[in-house]
């Protein structure tokens, strides 16, 4: 299994599209809400370059928003 980590805040459908489909297809992953914690908010923006949410670490590959097929590639169910 991927270490998945999505950076993510409570308001962003994005987001909620991606922790669904986690969810759809059982795939564990450690969520940080960038809103709130700014440690966290930081470390996203100096992995990804973005201040755009969702970024989703999969191992150590940067997935910046809700790109579907390419997560789906990068988790190995395509």
């Amino acid at each position: 299994m991927k270490n998945v980590t999505i950076y993510s805040t409570p308001t962003c459908h994005f987001c909620h599209l991606a922790k669904d489909f986690f969810k759809e297809k059982n795939i564990a992953y450690t969520e940080y809400d960038v809103m709130s914690n700014l440690e966290k908010r930081q470390e996203m923006v100096e992995k990804s370059g973005q201040m755009g949410v969702p970024v989703i670490l999969i191992d150590n590959e940067v997935i910046v928003g809700f790109d579907k097929p390419e997560i789906s590639k990068t988790l190995g169910l395509i």
